[in-house]
């Protein structure tokens, strides 16, 4: 791993599937606006969530090396299905030379401000052994609520907002009334965030409804193992190298109708 200095330039990269990434991508670029970005993804692919354990771990590792490639400080793992299945894989092949920083639902934040809580995760992550064990550790004694949430993800990537609303619409009548916090178990669904608050806040409601992604938290870990922290007054210069299936491209079409994908592109394009 390369000695850094705080303060010095960092690299930072992020995978995922698909655009999921683009959340952590913007928080890692609120936190540091002079931070090198590498996105690497493979939409062919995507969504990963169907796929077996096996499959994702190699599609992951193949997604992972390209970012690798461009010689990162930090690799964000901005999807909670790589997590799940591939992290060991990950920091095996590429750590201690590059730290590889997982996601994980924001249960414990959301389960600390008392329940009852709704989880908005794919259909593969409801239910799993891994959530379930994550809302045993951190969500003993609160009122959960999983609810999977069939083609949502699917949608987002696509930027299909008809199908985005029906997808929000279906998981919000499974959501029960009186929840006070809902955990956004799939980084896709932290780019309709506030599609989701307007489809689940009872009017009224008080308090109102609090969101947990894992966006915020995911860069700010990424920063720490890297012995940096926050500067956001820091000059906007910060590069962004976009990968799809390894090859260097643009950001993809959909990725620029939401507003995380417009603040990457108007700050890589301001270098």
């Amino acid at each position: 791993m390369r000695r850094i200095v705080y303060g010095d330039r960092v690299k930072i990269a992020l995978m995922d599937s698909g655009i999921g990434l683009l959340a952590a991508a913007a928080a890692v670029r609120r936190l540091r606006p002079d931070a090198e970005l590498v996105l690497s993804s493979d939409p062919g692919s995507m969504p990963w969530g169907p796929r077996t354990p096996q499959d994702v771990t190699a599609r992951a590792l193949a997604v992972a090396e390209a970012a690798a490639a461009h010689r990162p400080d930090a690799l964000i793992v901005a999807c909670n299905t790589a997590s799940v299945h591939a992290l060991p894989a990950l920091r095996d092949r590429l750590e201690p030379g590059v730290p590889v920083i997982g996601t994980v639902p924001a249960i414990k934040p959301a389960a600390a401000g008392g329940g009852p809580v709704a989880i908005w995760a794919t259909p593969a992550t409801t239910g799993s052994p891994y959530q379930r064990g994550l809302i045993r550790e951190f969500a003993g004694g609160v009122d959960v609520t999983e609810v999977p949430c069939p083609g949502l993800a699917d949608a987002v990537e696509h930027a299909d907002r008809a199908a985005v609303d029906a997808a929000i619409a279906a998981a919000a009548e499974r959501t029960p009334d009186g929840v006070r916090a809902v955990v956004l178990g799939c980084t896709h669904y932290e780019l309709v965030a506030e599609r989701i608050r307007a489809a689940v806040q009872r009017p009224g409601a008080v308090p109102p409804l609090v969101l947990h992604g894992s966006a915020g938290a995911v860069a700010a870990q990424a920063l720490r193992r890297i012995g940096q922290g926050p500067a956001p007054d820091a000059p906007a210069h910060g590069g962004l190298t976009v990968l799809l299936s390894g090859r260097e491209g643009a950001l993809p079409a959909t990725a620029l109708t939401y507003d995380e994908g417009t603040l990457l592109q108007a700050v890589g394009s301001a270098r």
